[in-house]
């Protein structure tokens, strides 16, 4: 990027960033997630790292927070409140390393170690002490004048509304036996102490409260760092009692003596505010601060609060105050994110992949960009009406998001940061593959290639056969399959089970034993349950759950051969379109062609579909990741054998299948008193 580009880059940035951020602080409205904010944020600090002659006095890097509100007495804080910027890679944290180390004396930079505290998504506040009672509670405002929030901060019960005497916060040191933290403090009158936190409230409490605005058909708040900023800035204190909020309390602004974070800590704990120091931690490099960085984010989902990641401090005071302030942040001090779902990103062009019903699905290709983890280079468009509902064009920058396994798709375009270079994109008119002419009923909004031979239709729909909720050959990957339709020893799935070893060693990569292993594989899978084999045939707008409703009201495939539309449309949870689709399947000639060549090499389905019902009358729920199934799979068994499964845990649930990182569910169930099982117990139970 040449300069020029960067100067108007970083000026759009500016303006968008000003503008979200206006909205979040004054407002308390979001318009785009904390994480897409995060990104550009990100975004804009690497491009003034890059180009520091562009930094101006009006970048969103060098202010803190909103404007105080007009309702609220204005408040000047004796001490800027600073805020933090953000790292999200082990490359950033060493670039922040390598940067503080070279303003230091080899000695200073031998001498660091760090202070890790999870970061809490709320709101931070001031809490002023003369003669140990609370006299001024404040919000950080710009930085430098907050707001005057008092009367609110009394009705958090977390905060003490006058704090332990100093020969009590001595005592409760030395019984600690931090007797050299109690030294220190003992020449401090405790005339005035300032501290700085968090007012935050629990993921419960939020829930609860969203729970009730929906009943009384007012809009949610967003998210708990939303609702702590509301209630803090409401004029009727009585509505901040209400919400229950919590706090957090993490720095000492007084000198009392203390010579490192962490002391302030053990302080702040002794004089009785409420801090997070079981989950805080010194760590002597920056190796110890990514294991506590990922033991944190293992057990995020447990700790009652929202934490986005984990603020990280270089603990000796006189280093950190040494290092300074640069824009709005420490230099001494960085949030280390945990993986955003959403980013931003600039959207390079856009191709279109053929699935295994001819659809069309516009890709976009991405500058790569990490997203939950995951480095990211492409993202769904879904189909040509959501690129116009988007208004993308290709150059545009967007902002993606991925939230577990599903595939990342654009979510918000930023039409101001066009530069004059984008374009617009204009779908094919034949399939990129075959050069067939593409259709579109009237109807639909999807563009699909009607040529059944396609060879990129027929790679998908081999790759669905295949499929572990299918027919689960293991051994017969996408790049096999693809070999053996160009080299002509497969024309359809079913000609899959004609091969032999001497077939497969003419392939590159195949030894006698791993060609012998792989035919062995495909015989062994010839007869699978009825559920399993509908969904193998690939009935469009037919899934997993809709085959299995098929199979156990037919009981096999010559009934639903012979169903009519009407009835097939009058099954619970089966609509019109999904009917057609049905319908068609079974009254198109060559795909009974190929339900008879299937049959004649005996591959077929099993009369007992899964096994009967094992888990009747049982309902499942499953939190986190079990190490050899997948959700949709655990689904399918549960139902297959008679079981119900649910998204939600309730006192009806009879179990919990907990996996790796298990969610709320988890600590839900455990209070409910439901039984947790693991993925092993899981297995017993059905086989």
């Amino acid at each position: 990027m040449t300069k020029d580009e960067a100067k108007k880059r970083i000026e759009k940035l500016k303006e968008t960033i000003d503008y979200h951020r206006h909205l979040y602080h004054v407002f308390d409205k979001q318009e785009i997630s904390d994480s897409a904010l995060d990104s550009l944020k990100k975004d804009l600090f690497d491009l003034e790292q890059q180009f520091p002659d562009l930094i101006t006095p009006d970048s969103p890097t060098q202010r803190i927070g909103g404007e105080p509100l007009d309702a609220f007495e204005k408040f000047e804080h004796k001490k800027r409140m600073t805020s933090y910027y953000d790292a999200f890679s082990r490359e950033d944290m060493d670039n922040w390393q390598d940067r503080n180390e070279k303003l230091l004396s080899e000695g200073e930079a031998q001498k660091i170690e760090y202070y890790c505290e999870p970061k809490l998504d709320g709101l931070a506040i001031e809490l002023i002490y003369i003669d140990s009672i609370l006299t001024i509670g404040s919000t950080r405002g710009d930085g430098i004048i907050g707001e005057n929030v008092t009367n609110n901060i009394k009705t958090i019960e977390a905060i003490p509304l006058k704090i332990k005497r100093k020969e009590e916060v001595i005592h409760n040191l030395e019984k600690k036996g931090l007797k050299s933290v109690a030294d220190k403090i003992r020449n401090y009158n405790f005339r005035e102490i300032i501290v700085r936190g968090e007012a935050v409230i629990t993921k419960s409490d939020f829930d609860e409260i969203n729970k009730e605005r929906e009943k009384q058909g007012l809009s949610l708040f967003a998210n708990p760092r939303n609702l702590a900023a509301g209630s803090i800035r409401q004029l009727d204190s009585k509505i901040t009692a209400a919400r229950h909020l919590d706090s957090d309390v993490y720095s000492i602004v007084t000198d009392m003596g203390q010579e490192t974070h962490e002391e302030e800590h053990l302080i702040l704990e002794a004089m009785g505010f409420k801090t997070n120091n079981r989950y805080n931690k010194l760590c002597k490099n920056l190796d110890e601060v990514f294991e506590h960085y990922y033991y944190l984010q293992k057990k995020r989902e447990k700790l009652p609060y929202e934490v986005d990641g984990v603020v990280v401090s270089i603990n000796d005071n006189k280093i950190f105050e040494k290092l300074g302030i640069i824009g709005k942040a420490p230099r001494a001090g960085i949030a280390l994110k945990f993986p955003l779902l959403e980013v931003t990103t600039k959207v390079n062009d856009i191709t279109v992949q053929v699935g295994r019903t001819g659809a069309m699905t516009p890709v976009a290709i991405l500058e790569p960009v990490s997203v939950g983890g995951v480095i990211v280079s492409r993202a769904t468009l879904h189909n040509e009406k959501e690129i116009k509902r988007l208004g993308l064009k290709i150059g545009d920058t967007v902002v993606i998001g991925r939230a577990g396994d599903v595939i990342p798709e654009v979510i918000k375009v930023f039409p101001e940061f066009r530069i004059g270079k984008e374009h617009d994109f204009k779908m094919p008119k034949k399939c990129p593959t075959c050069n067939t002419e593409l259709v579109k009923p009237e109807t639909e909004v999807v563009w699909r290639c009607p040529n059944k031979n396609c060879f990129a239709r027929k790679i998908k729909y081999f790759n669905h056969f295949i499929s572990r909720s299918a027919f689960n050959i293991e051994g017969l990957g996408g790049r096999v399959v693809e070999r053996l339709i160009e080299e002509g020893l497969v024309k359809d799935p079913a000609d899959l089970f004609d091969l032999r070893e001497g077939d497969l060693i003419l392939l590159d990569r195949f030894g006698e034993k791993s060609a012998r292993k792989l035919v062995l594989a495909i015989q062994g899978k010839k007869i699978i349950p009825l559920s399993r084999f509908i969904y193998s045939l690939g009935i469009r707008n037919v899934g997993q759950k809709t085959a299995i409703d098929l199979a156990k009201i037919y009981k096999n495939i010559h009934k639903i051969k012979e169903e009519s539309l009407e009835n097939i449309e009058k099954i619970h949870d089966i609509g019109p379109i999904v009917a057609k689709s049905i319908f068609d399947w079974f009254h198109d000639k060559s795909n009974l062609e190929f339900l008879d060549k299937l049959k004649e090499k005996k591959v077929w389905y099993s009369g007992n579909d899964e096994g009967g019902d094992k888990l009747k009358g049982l309902k499942f729920v499953l939190t986190g990741t079990l190490p050899n199934y997948k959700r949709e799979e655990v689904e399918s068994i549960i139902t297959n054998l008679g079981g119900e499964f649910s998204s939600s845990v309730s006192n009806k649930t009879d179990y919990v299948i907990a996996g790796e990182n298990p969610g709320s569910k988890y600590d839900k169930a455990k209070e409910l008193g439901v039984k947790i099982i693991n993925e092993e117990d899981f297995v017993k139970l059905f086989k």
